[in-house]
């Protein structure tokens, strides 16, 4: 058997695709990627499905040991990767496919600058989907590996034993998640704040706690005064609620939020912001913009358009080549200018 071997399992990574989707009704989460763009450019850089689950890496990744012929690995987000055998350890770049080989070990640091980062494998990993998904819900136990994060020990079987045709690719240019306000559509349930508590949310800037992790981010700022109860009667909740509860300090709910809710939602993050809302850290600011329902769209639908860009703009790894000089030369406008002068 093809497989990695985790020696050490880093801070709750688990395996997770682009979630588990038609069972919230049963009261079982979506889960998937925190950010599915990343998992996404992973997974194309190994010659993947856009949705093959990857290993959802948080804070600080695992040690894993190669027992397969061949295998090409990338890591989407910026972390620290380390490649060693027999005894000798050198730097990888993120961003990038390399292809390891049977007695490498791949040691995944610390997460920096965003809270997240994925690892994809060519050919995915041979595992059985739990309700036709292989998204890990550690809360309900729900998924592979018995719905459990990875631990020492673990193994994670592969569908390749050995890579295919062709070489290792990077990305074209760094993603950009953008920046400014994380934009949102006011409600469902604006109404149960007083108006200038609704002003406030759209003007004072928010903290992100501690208190955070893949059901929602804690934020810390001014107080959200009800305009009466907080508590309503429990409806469903999405991805991007930002619920309120008594304490008047807002919750934004992320990918393993709990199905239902009783707590009004003053707004929701729209899909084009969230990805960089759940790549937040501690102590990382916020305000909030209310947009239309049609502006949603418009910049979901850009924000899919540079996407898809990125998916088919990946560059084939010329060993020796420094990458980044070559990605920011201005290669395009010399070879007109050679042209010219003829």
């Amino acid at each position: 058997m093809s497989l990695l071997r985790v020696i050490r399992p880093g801070l709750a990574g688990t395996l997770q695709d682009l979630g588990r989707v038609g069972y919230r009704a049963l009261g079982v989460p979506v889960a998937g990627a925190m950010d599915p763009l990343a998992l996404q450019l992973a997974n194309a850089l190994v010659g993947n499905r856009r949705d093959e689950a990857c290993v959802e890496i948080l804070a600080l990744g695992p040690l894993l040991d190669v027992e397969a012929d061949s295998v090409r690995i990338a890591v989407c987000g910026s972390a620290r990767l380390t490649l060693g055998r027999d005894g000798t350890y050198r730097p990888l770049e993120a961003e990038r496919s390399h292809t390891l080989r049977r007695g490498d070990r791949l040691e995944i640091g610390p997460v920096l600058g965003a809270a997240v980062a994925y690892l994809a494998v060519g050919g995915g990993f041979d595992l059985d989907p739990v309700l036709g998904s292989l998204s890990t819900s550690v809360k309900g136990a729900i998924g592979p590996l018995g719905g459990r994060a990875l631990a020492a020990g673990s193994v994670l079987p592969l569908k390749a034993g050995r890579t295919g045709v062709g070489g290792d690719l990077a990305l074209a240019a760094p993603f950009t998640y953008g920046d400014g306000p994380l934009r949102v559509i006011l409600g469902p349930q604006a109404g149960h704040f007083t108006p200038e508590a609704v002003a406030m949310f759209l003007s004072a800037p928010y903290r992100v706690g501690k208190d955070c992790d893949r059901m929602g981010l804690r934020l810390e700022g001014p107080v959200l005064v009800h305009a009466g109860e907080a508590g309503i009667a429990s409806d469903g909740l999405v991805a991007g609620c930002i619920q309120v509860p008594g304490n008047g300090q807002p919750i934004l709910l992320l990918a393993d939020h709990q199905t239902v809710g009783g707590y009004a939602k003053i707004a929701t993050v729209i899909s084009a912001d969230l990805p960089r809302a759940a790549r937040a850290v501690p102590g990382q600011v916020f305000t909030f913009l209310a947009v239309t329902l049609d502006e949603a769209r418009l910049a979901r639908q850009e924000l899919d358009r540079r996407l898809q860009a990125a998916l088919t703009r990946l560059c084939l790894v010329v060993p020796g080549v420094d990458l980044s000089a070559l990605y920011y030369a201005n290669l395009v406008s010399g070879m007109v200018d050679a042209v010219d002068g003829d």
